[in-house]
């Protein structure tokens, strides 16, 4: 993994589950790793410092090379500015325990930082580790190939299984590709569509780096189909591209899935935006 770890805290409990996953992923992949500490003006209610003092003793307890960093601001704000001043980061962080009234007025922290930020980021709203069981969200339009990529090297370290899930869509997505799609369902992993393309390349990619792989094809609205996927499967990582990956204007008149999942569920989700060296 070509990213340089850096969990982050506003000093609230929800955080120390991201701080426990990113310290299993720097111990596994022996990497280093930093700790952002972000003190609000409520830090009294959930100071920074207690937090520290918990990660630092977890850090030295599994032998981590780690780093500690302290902002003063607001946590969004702080994590925008440091994805533009570093290319390498991969966020891991939590729920920013934000008030009903502030995700109202400003909307929830996860979506801001999606698309402010070009760094993958690693939300964690819950501990599930080891590591067992991965679920790749592809569709046809390569926002995934990044995020896919990333799940399957820590797939590779931890002997994980992979699934690649695609969705096809309802019959009221009347685009080009959704039809093909729809024409031929059973067959779909050998078409000559995009997302057949897409999916045997994820097969290869899995196959070369001896990861264990399959694929599951579903049919419905596509945030439905993906929350049931991950609640029978019982997945401990889903991995999902962002429509931000796309310059165009798609992204402005499709649904965010990748937010709407990641806001239903409890399980940790792995999202980055497409790279075209990833192609």
């Amino acid at each position: 993994m070509n990213f340089h770890l850096m969990a982050v805290t506003n000093g609230i409990e929800a955080s120390w589950a991201a701080i426990e996953y990113a310290a299993w992923l720097a111990k596994n992949m022996h990497s280093h790793l930093s700790l952002l500490g972000i003190v609000e003006d409520n830090d009294a209610d959930h100071p920074v410092e207690e937090m520290f003092g918990q990660a630092v003793a977890l850090f030295n307890q599994e032998d981590i090379q780690h780093s500690l960093l302290v902002q003063n601001g607001q946590a969004e704000d702080s994590i925008v500015a440091f994805d533009r001043q570093q290319d390498d980061l991969l966020f891991v962080l939590g729920p920013l325990g934000r008030s009903p009234l502030k995700r109202l007025l400003a909307g929830r922290s996860f979506r801001q930082l999606m698309a402010e930020i070009k760094s993958p980021i690693l939300f964690v709203p819950s501990r599930r580790l080891p590591v067992r069981k991965v679920l790749v969200c592809m569709g046809g339009l390569g926002y995934s190939v990044t995020a896919e990529h990333l799940g399957m090297q820590i797939a590779q370290t931890h002997a994980a299984t992979v699934t690649l899930l695609t969705v096809i869509p309802p019959i009221e997505f009347d685009y080009p590709e959704a039809r093909r799609m729809r024409a031929a369902p059973d067959t779909l992993l050998e078409s000559d569509t995009l997302t057949g393309r897409y999916l045997r390349a994820g097969l290869q990619t899995a196959r070369e780096m001896g990861v264990e792989a399959l694929v599951k094809i579903r049919q419905g609205i596509v945030v439905e189909e993906i929350l049931a996927e991950i609640k029978t499967g019982e997945y401990d990582l889903v991995c999902m591209g962002s429509t931000y990956s796309s310059h165009g204007l798609r992204q402005f008149f499709t649904p965010n899935v990748t937010a709407e999942v990641a806001e239903a569920m409890e399980c940790p989700l792995l999202t980055a935006r497409y790279h075209e060296e990833e192609n």
